[in-house]
């Protein structure tokens, strides 16, 4: 793309228009700029992805969870091959990665966080090296639909594309059945704490039969947890030919450590050094928000983003139980999905012992759900309200998506006044 002669008018025309439209955002204050950009150009040039990702190395990760910090973790380890084009904020659409890519043209490598209904066509336009999958659940069942259907979608994608390498956690059940018929997998025991939509195989229908770490299908055994390439203990990687190196992370839980298995094997897939990749990973600290911490007043505020039931049960293990405040905030826009019957989901009793703040414009919805899981609490609807009635000391803050975007402006602007 760097040898204007074989750029297109089309698609020299639509990052032109793009990068107008990202300089009118920033100077009138809507914005960075970077999805209209993207959206513009793309309404120019409908072949601009395909066209900026040409001849690049490119690694895309994907799952209903942990897809931004997995895919920051791939970017970190991949940075020892050259320069790498991803995501800094998380656009994980069409209209995000085509500013990715076009703010990015130089990278001769990139590492891209990929929606899930988004997976075959992207694939399709950038031909990926490696697609890395990580887990699927329920998530906004209004946009999104059943999980079954974007397993099969996946599946479908990832067969029009049998030269690429699939790294693929083996705990998932879904994601297994995707991946399972590709013809080179990397398979990493990532872990799978959530197992409530994987009771039934997607394959046959029949039941998932589970001992110990091992599951198999009850209506076809052939389809069962393949033996990992890549697994990991409390304080190792372990991986191909006998590797292990101590895996120490900047950011927290389990799921993380999960993370950073796949993101090691989807770099050392595309030829990083396995002990560069994994001293790489555990350099990535706060991602777009996520465990960021801020001081607001006499409060030293932890943020944590959580999106659907597995996510949620995730984060709450995340949480700091000696922390002086917890508060819990709820949204329910369109990004979030209007529906929060998922609530009763999420095991909220593990808060029984702690005092809890319910925030964000659904509160009276968690209050309901805290009442019946016994967690003593009180509803504030504005979070910034709601820290400020903590103790003083540190407050753990889980949000989900507006309510955590909205929290991160208002705290940043705190942050602001403060100087």
């Amino acid at each position: 793309m760097s040898d204007r002669v074989r750029t297109p008018m089309r698609t020299k025309a639509a990052l032109t228009a793009a990068s107008a439209a990202r300089w009118a955002s920033r100077a009138t204050g809507r914005g960075k700029g970077s999805m209209i950009g993207g959206l513009i150009a793309a309404k120019i040039d409908p072949d601009i992805m395909s066209r900026l990702a040409a001849g690049k190395r490119t690694a895309l990760v994907t799952g209903t969870n942990g897809k931004s910090t997995t895919t920051r973790m791939t970017a970190a380890a991949l940075t020892e091959l050259g320069a790498v084009a991803t995501q800094a904020d998380g656009a994980n659409m069409d209209a995000g990665i085509i500013a990715t890519l076009s703010m990015e043209r130089s990278a001769p490598i990139c590492a891209l966080e990929v929606d899930e209904l988004h997976v075959p066509h992207v694939s399709d336009a950038v031909g990926p090296e490696v697609i890395v999958l990580l887990n699927l659940s329920r998530d906004q069942l209004d946009r999104v639909g059943e999980i079954n259907m974007i397993e099969r979608r996946l599946r479908e994608g990832i067969a029009r594309h049998p030269s690429a390498t699939i790294v693929a956690n083996c705990d998932d059940v879904l994601v297994a059945s995707a991946a399972f018929d590709a013809p080179t997998v990397i398979w990493v025991a990532a872990g799978g704490g959530w197992v409530g939509d994987s009771v039934s195989c997607p394959r046959t229908g029949e039941p998932i039969i589970r001992s110990g770490e091992d599951w198999f299908s009850s209506g076809d055994e052939t389809f069962r947890r393949p033996t990992p390439d890549w697994w990991f203990d409390d304080e190792n990687l372990h991986g191909p030919d006998g590797f292990c190196a101590p895996m120490t992370l900047s950011v927290p839980g389990r799921a993380n450590r999960g993370n950073a298995a796949q993101a090691v094997a989807a770099a050392v897939a595309m030829g990083a050094d396995p002990a560069k990749a994994v001293a790489a990973v555990g350099t990535v600290g706060e991602v777009a928000g996520r465990y960021g911490i801020h001081q607001v007043g006499n409060h030293s505020v932890r943020t944590l983003l959580a999106k659907n039931p597995a996510g949620w049960q995730e984060a709450l293990s995340m949480i700091d139980q000696d922390a002086d405040g917890l508060v819990i905030a709820v949204n329910g826009q369109v990004p979030d999905g209007e529906d929060l019957s998922w609530l009763w989901d999420v095991r909220f009793e593990a808060f029984e012992t702690m005092q809890v703040v319910a925030a964000g414009e659904r509160a009276a919805d968690l209050s309901v759900r805290l009442l019946y899981a016994g967690a003593e609490h009180t509803t504030i609807p504005d979070p910034m309200k709601a820290i400020a009635s903590c103790p003083p000391g540190r407050v753990e803050v889980l949000a989900n998506y507006t309510a955590f975007r909205d929290l991160g402006i208002a705290l940043e602007r705190a942050e602001q006044a403060r100087r």
